[in-house]
C-alpha cells in the first residue's frame, strides 16, 4: 500500500493529469512546493511499485493501478471538505485541515463519513436543523 507521501504525490499527479492533460516533474515540484529532485525519487518509486510509468526526460503516465489510486484519493480529499463544511469549519483551515487527517483515518471511517454526508445532502433541513444546533452553541459563549 501507498504510503502518506505516495499518497500525496498520486494526489497531485492524478489532478494534473485530470487539469492539463499531463504532469511534468516541474509541475508536481512546483504543486506540492518540493524541490524537482525529490519529485524524481517519489516518481522513481511510484514506478517501482507500479503506480505510473516514468521514463526521464519524456514525462509519466498513470497505470490503470495508479488511476484507481489517484481517483480514490481525489475523491477522500473532496469528501472530508464537504464534511468539514457541513460541520460548520471555516473556509480558511478546511484545506490544512484535511491534509492533516486524510492519511489518519482507515477507510472504513471515510465509508462512514460519506454515509453522514450523504445524509445531510439528501434533505436540506438536516443541514438547517444541524447548523441551528451550531448557532444555538455559539449563542450561548
Amino acid at each position: 500500500m501507498a504510503t502518506p507521501s505516495m499518497e500525496d504525490y498520486l494526489e497531485r499527479i492524478y489532478t494534473l493529469i485530470e487539469e492539463k492533460g499531463y504532469a511534468r516533474v516541474s509541475d508536481i515540484a512546483e504543486a506540492l512546493n518540493v524541490h524537482p529532485s525529490s519529485v524524481t525519487k517519489m516518481v522513481q518509486k511510484l514506478d517501482r511499485n507500479n503506480y505510473l510509468v516514468y521514463e526521464k526526460y519524456r514525462g509519466l503516465v498513470l497505470t490503470t493501478k495508479g488511476k484507481k489510486i489517484g481517483k480514490r484519493l481525489v475523491d477522500r480529499h473532496a469528501l472530508l471538505e464537504e464534511f468539514l463544511r457541513i460541520i460548520g469549519v471555516s473556509e480558511e483551515v478546511i484545506f490544512d485541515d484535511v491534509e492533516g487527517i486524510e492519511h489518519h483515518l482507515s477507510w472504513d471511517s471515510i465509508t462512514r463519513i460519506q454515509y453522514l454526508v450523504q445524509y445531510f445532502q439528501e434533505d436540506n433541513k438536516r443541514m438547517e436543523d444541524l447548523h441551528r444546533l451550531f448557532d444555538l452553541e455559539h449563542s450561548e459563549d
